[in-house]
């Protein structure tokens, strides 16, 4: 798969590009000035100018190599140029997640002993004020934006993206000697990033990946995913995200692809009509969502549209497992009639979806390469930054993460005794054989060479061996891994048994009914579930059914809505062992989300936040 350009750092990659697309009139990113602007490009030429400019304010405000500069932003372009200046003067990225509150962002930044601090909004620059009495290594905080409240720059400590671009640009002929001395100085094994977990649990912890690390990485996935200078990626995943760092960024600038940034997560839906990408990363909840939408309108839809939905998906099954001839002839025919209106609503040009983050159900898989619309599951951690496993094209099985990725081997090891009873690398060719299930481990270059600043917490994550141990449970399947679920979600119930609720969940995010779920039932004699109905279904369905009631609350209570969620949770369950049953649930009046604290800023389950925050439900169902 074509690599556009040579290199082993990220430095190279940026000097590479630049060097090919300085004088042409190659796009490398775009963004949108204002909500209701189009989107505006940005020329390699421009980026150039603005990346060296940056550069040389950094050498002025004294970041020597290895010091840490932190951000605190959505995607966007500034983003990226103080990303690709760091990497040129030898600087340590350590990126924030936007929605953290100013007590997290207070301790990243004196873990990471962080000397500059780079903020978006005017809302990202008063969390930066409020903490930097507390922060004695950080001497000066950027903003990317003018803040509406003027009393915001009275501070000394403070200035704005373009005064330091500006002053910058002037520098640039007194220090382009010593960035071109940093960037030569650089070497693999040097550190490019901190990425901090999420912190579900206990604080955060700061992955130290190198350029290694992420080059490696990068390379590996090119081997599975094609990219190249035809492409357009839609970025939206928080970039301080490993996934969306190595995937949607440097492994797409490596490919040639153009970078579109959307203007939030809340309006991808419109941004893909207005970027028109061939190429998204995502996690499942985008999937799901979509899905979701479509089998909701089926159902609403006559007998005749229901009957062609299902000949579509059938002959869209039979398209995608490699049969040809009258099946391509009634193809063409199920794309008129049913998928490219979903095609339209990616914004036409989509010839695969990453996904990543979290399991994707493989119903929903299923459904969207029935459509033509290819996505290739992909898993990994922060620490291995991050992908281990991808699907290839025209290869997908749904339902696993893939096979490895080459230079990285993943072994399986017995939970009973901790004896490593499968081990498979990306020079292995698959297997007809099914390993037990165990802990899933992995050894390779793309490795984190560690906690920053914690040695404890990098000894019980990397073995004496240089296993490093992901903490989830899974299998090989003819050379593709199946994930199990965490080990630490697993429940115990009752009787003994143990139950992994990932798997169960993902059964029923297919219900049109159900937008989250959440399975409950430790040390109990049954399993249960926390639901948060589709509150959009539901209002739906009640003003069909003329049903009155004065808040969500009071619908909830319902003994008709009760009686819908007791059905779907009775219908779905026939699937399961009798274990694993859910067998009594709670409706839960407001949705899961990042800003309420109950998801990670990657949309995965804050298991015990929920529990903590719902207790009282979950004890009205087992007393």
């Amino acid at each position: 798969m074509p690599i556009i350009v040579p290199f082993e750092t990220l430095s190279d990659l940026f000097l590479n590009l630049s060097n090919k697309y300085n004088g042409t009139d190659k796009t490398a990113f775009a963004r949108k000035p204002a909500p209701d602007d189009e989107y505006q490009t940005i020329l390699w030429d421009e980026v150039t100018d603005d990346v060296y400019s940056m550069a040389s304010y950094l050498i002025e405000y004294g970041i020597e190599p290895g010091d840490r500069v932190a951000l605190l932003s959505e995607n966007r372009y500034e983003w990226s140029v103080v990303d690709l200046a760091l990497q040129l003067v030898g600087g340590v990225n350590v990126s924030l997640y936007s929605t953290l509150p100013p007590s997290q962002c207070a301790y990243i930044l004196q873990d990471s002993q962080a000397k500059l601090f780079f903020v978006s909004t005017g809302i990202q620059l008063k969390k930066a004020i409020n903490v930097f009495a507390e922060c004695p290594d950080l001497n000066q905080v950027i903003a990317f934006d003018q803040p509406k409240v003027e009393r915001y720059m009275d501070a000394d400590y403070v200035s704005l993206f373009e005064q330091a671009i500006t002053k910058g640009r002037k520098l640039r002929p007194t220090h382009e000697k010593t960035i071109i001395a940093r960037t030569n100085n650089i070497h693999p094994e040097d550190l490019a990033t901190l990425v901090y977990t999420s912190g579900t649990t206990g604080k955060p912890k700061g992955a130290m990946l190198t350029h290694r690390n992420i080059v490696s990485n990068v390379k590996a996935a090119h081997q599975h995913i094609h990219i190249d200078d035809d492409d357009r990626c839609l970025s939206f995943l928080p970039l301080c995200h490993s996934f969306e760092r190595t995937a949607g960024y440097y492994a797409m600038m490596a490919g040639g692809a153009e970078i579109y940034y959307a203007e939030s997560v809340d309006t991808v839906a419109k941004n893909m009509t207005e970027a028109h990408p061939t190429i998204i990363i995502s996690v499942p909840r985008l999937f799901e969502k979509m899905y979701n939408l479509v089998s909701k309108s089926v159902e609403e839809g006559s007998t005749i549209k229901q009957a062609i939905f299902e000949w579509a998906m059938n002959v869209g099954r039979k398209y995608a497992d490699g049969k040809r001839g009258v099946v391509a002839l009634q193809k063409k025919l199920a794309d008129k009639l049913v998928f490219d209106k979903l095609k339209e609503r990616t914004g036409g040009r989509v010839r695969l979806f990453v996904s990543g983050g979290a399991a994707l159900p493989a119903e929903i898989g299923n459904f969207f390469m029935a459509a033509g619309l290819n996505i290739l599951e992909g898993y990994g951690l922060t620490e291995t930054s991050p992908v281990m496993c991808a699907n290839e094209y025209g290869q997908e099985r749904m339902g696993t993460v893939g096979k490895v990725l080459k230079g990285i081997t993943v072994g399986i090891q017995r939970l009973e005794d901790n004896v490593i009873i499968s081990q498979v690398s990306g020079e292995d060719y698959p297997t007809d054989e099914s390993s037990e299930a165990g802990e899933i481990l992995c050894k390779g270059p793309n490795v984190m060479k560690g906690y920053w600043n914690n040695e404890e917490a990098t000894n019980q994550m990397i073995d004496e061996h240089d296993w490093l141990h992901t903490g989830d449970v899974g299998r090989f399947t003819d050379g593709y891994l199946q994930i199990t679920d965490r080990i630490k979600h697993m429940i115990v119930n009752a009787g003994g048994k143990n139950i992994y609720p990932g798997p169960i969940e993902d059964l029923f995010k297919t219900s049109k009914w159900i937008d989250q779920l959440v399975v409950v039932g430790e040390n109990q004699a049954f399993m249960a579930a926390l639901i948060v109905p589709d509150f959009e279904a539901l209002e739906g369905w009640a003003k069909q059914q003329n049903i009155s009631y004065n808040s969500i609350e009071g619908l909830l209570r319902k003994e008709e809505t009760q009686d819908i969620y007791k059905k779907e949770i009775r219908s779905y369950s026939k699937e399961l062992a009798s274990h694993e049953k859910v067998r009594d649930f709670r409706l839960v009046p407001t949705e899961f989300t990042v800003e309420t604290g109950e998801l990670t800023p990657t949309l995965k389950v804050k298991r015990r936040v929920i529990e903590d925050k719902y207790g009282h439900l979950i004890q009205s169902i087992f007393e």
